[in-house]
């Protein structure tokens, strides 16, 4: 099993910068990659970003592209997600997710709320 403890959210001003980081535990080993996810009040969740565990090439939603970077460190198993530019959509509590084999793994989220 993974578990997955996400931090770093916040309110922002629009336009604002904010960094999420997801610390994960247990059995790392069958990890292949890790990500995010948001929802928004009253919506589904959606992908937001996602980078593979072994090698690193990531992946976007297109409305984030150029605005919000993925990264990781394996050494501190923990993926981070860096969001600039915030706009007033980008309110949302975000989830980390871990794809262990053919498990999905979640986190509890965070609320991200950008306001003026």
């Amino acid at each position: 099993q993974v578990q997955l403890v996400e931090s770093g959210g916040g309110l922002v001003q629009p336009g604002g910068s904010l960094r999420l980081s997801c610390a994960a535990s247990g059995s790392m080993s069958g990890i292949s990659a890790m990500g995010w996810y948001r929802q928004a009040p009253g919506k589904e969740r959606l992908f937001v970003a996602a980078i593979r565990w072994s090698g690193g090439s990531a992946d976007y939603a297109d409305s984030v592209k150029g605005r919000f970077t993925i990264s990781k460190d394996n050494a501190e198993n923990t993926v981070y997600l860096q969001m600039d530019s915030l706009k007033p959509e980008d309110t949302a509590v975000y989830y980390c997710n871990a794809r262990w084999y053919s498990v999905h793994y979640w986190g509890k989220g965070t609320l991200v709320t950008i306001a003026s």
